[in-house]
């Protein structure tokens, strides 16, 4: 049955949010709009079992064809970021990592990762999370002259307290990350190098970021975001991780499962692997270069409108916008934003004097709107608009 004969209360609400995506810009950039495909292996019927364990290792019966489909989406995610083994169990980004803290550390390690106001992620150390709470964090940053990453400081933080994983990603920086400089940093030591490309995994794969996969020991990403794929996680061991520890690929599978979670869900998997399929084909790195470009474009209009940029612009898929200028704080302009139809989060700047919930900054990106089509044209309207709603004092 149709589940507007089912639950029409539900049914409607979904209607409605279907409408707002159609008559709105989506603009934060961990957001992105999956295609049909992925939609349709989503909703299938393989939500229906449990698979506790990995194919050809399970826990119940009647999980052949549930075999296949996740083999096929190792390999291909294997074959995508050239990558020697491939975990696509995670229910998302955080468990990923959450895994990887457990296969590799014991509470009480050390752990270094980006500060979380400097544009980095709660779990790689922020105070709050799981990972600052059992694991001793050590937090590195930007420049405070150019909102850059600090590879200096980040040296010497390493050097003093000597780290065990280090975590290289972000989920508010625009710039590109090099991975080469953070590896001989961890190497320097013998720490574990993850690389936490959640939000960039797309732009590898198009080939406009620069890799990972020589240079560190781990990959964890979600499957959304630029990937344009279903919410999920993945877990990556590069040859370079292998040679370190040979045992890491099974350390990483048993802290999925048995370690921290049950079963997979494999309907996430399947369309995971829809999502590889359509990322491997010549048109997605057409769609991940063009989301590059708009994102340059976006930021240059705005630059042209007064707004002042961390970074003073990009070279991925977002934009943070400090605007302490404009006299206005980011919750408010986020407010006036979705009122006018464009959605962008709020968001903390870098050495930002005002609390998480009245941040200074606003966080805006191009993936979802790129995959609508638009391109440079559209980034200079988008630009003009943004402007004229932040500037109305009567909104």
């Amino acid at each position: 049955m149709k589940i507007n004969k089912t639950d029409s209360q539900i049914a409607k609400l979904i209607d409605k949010e279907m409408e707002r995506q159609k008559t709105s810009l989506e603009m934060i950039p961990s957001e992105n709009h999956t295609s049909s495909a992925v939609r349709e292996a989503l909703g299938s019927v393989l939500t229906d079992k449990y698979a506790e364990g990995y194919p050809g290792k399970r826990y119940y019966a009647g999980l052949e064809y549930y075999d296949q489909i996740e083999d096929i989406c190792r390999e291909r995610a294997k074959k995508l970021f050239k990558v020697a083994h491939v975990n696509v169990q995670p229910y998302s980004g955080s468990p990923a990592n959450l895994a990887v803290y457990f296969a590799v550390l014991n509470p009480g390690d050390i752990v270094m990762g980006m500060s979380l106001p400097h544009g980095g992620h709660l779990t790689h150390g922020w105070k709050v999370n799981f990972s600052a709470k059992y694991y001793n964090s050590v937090q590195y940053g930007v420049d405070k002259k150019t909102n850059l990453l600090d590879y200096d400081q980040a040296a010497k933080l390493v050097k003093e307290t000597k780290p065990k994983l280090i975590w290289v990603g972000a989920t508010a920086y625009p710039r590109i990350f090099d991975w080469e400089k953070f590896a001989k940093i961890a190497d320097s030591v013998g720490a574990y190098l993850a690389a936490d490309i959640a939000h960039i995994a797309g732009l590898i794969v198009a080939g406009v970021h620069p890799s990972p996969v020589p240079y560190v020991h781990i990959i964890t990403t979600t499957t959304h975001k630029t990937l344009r794929g279903p919410r999920g996680g993945m877990i990556m061991i590069t040859k370079k991780g292998i040679d370190k520890d040979p045992d890491l690929p099974k350390k990483i599978d048993k802290a999925i499962f048995p370690g921290l979670q049950g079963g997979p869900h494999e309907n996430s998997i399947a369309a995971i692997a829809v999502c590889l399929k359509e990322a491997a084909d010549s048109s997605f790195k057409q769609y991940g270069k063009q989301i590059v470009k708009n994102s340059k474009s976006l930021a240059s209009e705005l630059l042209k409108h007064g707004f002042d940029l961390i970074t003073n612009g990009t070279d991925n898929h977002l934009i943070l916008i400090n605007l302490q200028n404009k006299n206005i704080l980011g919750a408010e302009a986020q407010d006036r934003l979705e009122k006018a139809g464009i959605t962008v989060n709020k968001n903390s700047i870098p050495f930002d004097r005002n609390p998480p919930f009245k941040p200074s900054g606003l966080r805006l990106g191009t993936p979802a709107i790129t995959t609508r089509g638009m391109k440079e044209k559209e980034m200079k309207l988008i630009a003009s608009w943004i402007n004229e709603v932040i500037n109305d004092e009567n909104n």
